[in-house]
């Protein structure tokens, strides 16, 4: 096969998997900038690097993308901080107008599941890498491991580790569960969808809001009561509520808030016997919120 048409063919097959390969990368990086940022680095070396010799295209192309998100997550790990201008709560994004549009950011963390991308951003990039090739894309234990440059029963460990971590190890939610769940969800439906009136009935009358300093941020906590200014404050912060999802918190049922799969707040609530919400704690200093186990619900 000549140059000419092997470059046909890599250009085709990239653009046909393109959809695949930024799913791959979005899970791996939490972040569809980044995730369009390595598709254009694995373009540039696929292309480099040519087809000749490839018997499996479409895994060679996962493989190549794998290997570009795994040193963009070892550099990220290295880093590890913000920039100092992002509020918690606020989303970062692409600077310029080819940048992931907001909306589809946050429709594609909640097909993903905020609480997911929270649990992925917890674990080493090894582990990241083996548990969503493995468990999300069904990529062998086999295949993985030249990539991670460790054996298949070392990269099994790691899957199963990052898998630990997804479930919890808290204890199971309480057996009024069930109904947790759906006052939460409901709760963040009514926040997206700006019913003000489906929240006030989900709040108690007399409802307390506690935010801690880092919420706004201000220099103290923040206590607001009553169901009418509680619902009002929610329906300001829709725009969080679009990078917000269920999750399981210390095994219970909660909100995080996690733009581009970083953990910004968790929202905990307190109902009482009739199911009205009685207390809202929202959560935003850093050491809080790693002292919390966060799970994914099932």
């Amino acid at each position: 096969m000549g140059a000419t048409n092997e470059d046909a063919l890599l250009t085709e097959r990239f653009e046909r998997d393109r959809p695949h390969l930024r799913a791959v990368a979005y899970r791996m990086l939490g972040s569809l900038a980044e995730a369009d940022d390595a598709l254009q680095e694995a373009w540039i070396r696929a292309n480099e690097a040519g087809v000749a010799g490839v018997e499996n295209l479409g895994g060679w192309l996962t493989t190549v993308v794998s290997r570009v998100c795994l040193n963009m997550l070892r550099s990220r790990d290295r880093r590890r901080e913000d920039p100092l201008d992002v509020r918690p709560g606020e989303p970062r994004t692409a600077a310029g107008p080819a940048g992931p549009d907001p909306e589809e950011e946050a429709l594609t963390a909640d097909s993903v599941g905020v609480a997911l991308l929270v649990v992925l951003d917890t674990l080493g990039p090894a582990e990241r890498v083996a548990f969503v090739l493995h468990d999300l894309f069904a990529v062998p234990f086999e295949g993985i491991a030249p990539l991670l440059e460790r054996t298949p029963a070392a990269v099994r460990q790691l899957a199963s580790r990052a898998r630990r971590r997804v479930r919890g190890t808290t204890p199971a939610p309480a057996p009024d569960a069930l109904r947790r769940r759906r006052v939460v969800e409901a709760f963040l439906a009514a926040t997206r969808g700006g019913d003000l009136a489906a929240l006030l009935n989900l709040l108690h009358p007399d409802v307390v809001l506690h935010a801690d300093r880092m919420v706004v941020p201000t220099p103290e906590p923040i206590v607001v009561s009553g169901g009418l200014t509680v619902a009002q404050g929610a329906m300001a912060a829709m725009g969080r509520a679009r990078f917000t999802g269920l999750a399981l918190v210390d095994g219970d049922f909660a909100l995080a808030m996690a733009p581009q799969g970083r953990l910004r707040l968790v929202l905990v609530f307190t109902l009482a016997d009739d199911g009205l919400v009685t207390g809202i704690e929202i959560v935003a200093e850093p050491d809080r919120l790693a002292g919390m186990e966060l799970a994914v619900p099932a």
